[in-house]
């Protein structure tokens, strides 16, 4: 693997600790489904820099609004 693909795996992992911390009642497995999801919608992008920030969000607003 290259150097961007660990710094990106690595950010994504944080997210899915930030973002436990942040939902408490939701069980991490739903959390890292939510992220993995969300990280989905730009597999495609060419500049990956922002991907984490981007996923982050996405999850966030997701979590925060499920759907019933």
């Amino acid at each position: 693997m290259t150097r961007e693909i660990l710094d990106e795996e690595q950010a994504l992992s944080d997210v899915v600790d930030r973002l436990e911390e942040r939902f408490p009642g939701i069980q991490r497995s739903d959390i890292a489904r939510t992220v993995a999801d969300a990280r989905s919608h730009f597999e495609r992008a060419k500049v990956r820099d922002f991907i984490p920030v981007l996923v982050e969000r996405e999850a966030r607003a997701r979590l925060e609004r499920p759907l019933l």
